[in-house]
């Protein structure tokens, strides 16, 4: 799978990844968690890391940590979670939680979700970085109404990450957030990379177009990662599985080619509709 750098750091990341926003969140039961477990092992299979969840996600991060745990993969994961809660000693305490439900001692990428009360978790943040308890900082937020508090925080302090949403037919984030994450140096994860589920549920219904062979995308799913993965921005996507096929399909967005401008231009004639 193609890598792409961390500004920060200059460490390496595969650019597909998964999320596990309501996939993840399911109970004890085995034939539950079976496909997820095969979900992970494709994602490592094909060089990939990233596994992105969040406290609010139900059981999500449990069933992660149980998961690696069990399969004594932690060491390929590329863990980026999330805290989600008001005032410090609220975010200290979630964040110990995280850690505990994840199974681990150190989380790669811990980030403010949605930018809820990030002056007060910032400073934990910083100093539980200096102590080696997570290897990055982030921000993140998936709505075009939050852009301007989103900007406005990215001047404001120095982050490793910025998770925000990019699709085809949601591209704001080109105009001003995108470069500014290349001018200040912070490596971008996007979600909801299929227009939060209802592009790809519309465009299934149509044919792929033959052109899409030309950058080796056999699928609409691929089309549209291989889209957000075109701009140089883009550090890693995640979209969102529990299903080995559909992981199986998202993963081969990571190989090949990616449209140049041509095809670009042509993608948002034809496509964002």
């Amino acid at each position: 799978m193609h890598q792409r750098k961390i500004p920060s750091s200059g460490e390496m990341l595969p650019v597909v990844g998964v999320g596990t926003w309501r996939t993840f969140d399911v109970g004890g039961k085995p034939e539950d968690r079976a496909p997820l477990a095969e979900v992970l092992q494709l994602l490592f299979e094909a060089g990939g890391s990233v596994i992105d969840t969040s406290p609010m996600y139900g059981s999500a991060e449990a069933v992660v940590g149980d998961l690696l745990a069990a399969a004594g993969t932690r060491g390929k994961a590329f863990i980026a979670t999330k805290v989600w809660t008001t005032g410090r000693d609220s975010g200290i305490a979630q964040m110990r939680n995280s850690l505990r439900l994840l199974k681990t001692d150190r989380i790669d990428l811990m980030q403010i979700h949605n930018l809820v009360d990030w002056r007060a978790h910032l400073p934990t943040l910083k100093a539980w970085k200096a102590e080696g308890r997570l290897r990055y900082l982030g921000i993140t937020h998936y709505t075009q109404s939050a852009h301007d508090e989103l900007e406005s925080v990215m001047r404001a302090e120095k982050w490793d990450f910025v998770q925000l949403n990019y699709a085809l037919d949601d591209r704001a984030v080109e105009r001003r957030l995108l470069p500014l994450a290349q001018e200040r140096g912070i490596a971008v994860i996007v979600n909801q990379p299929f227009g939060g589920g209802g592009l790809l549920r519309k465009l299934m219904a149509r044919k792929l177009p033959d052109w899409a062979g030309e950058i080796g995308a056999a699928s609409w799913a691929q089309l549209l990662l291989k889209f957000v993965l075109a701009n140089p921005a883009i550090t890693c996507v995640i979209p969102g599985t529990g299903k080995p096929e559909h992981m199986k399909d998202n993963l081969q967005a990571g190989f090949g080619a990616y449209p140049d401008a041509a095809l670009l231009k042509r993608m948002t004639a034809e496509i964002a509709v």
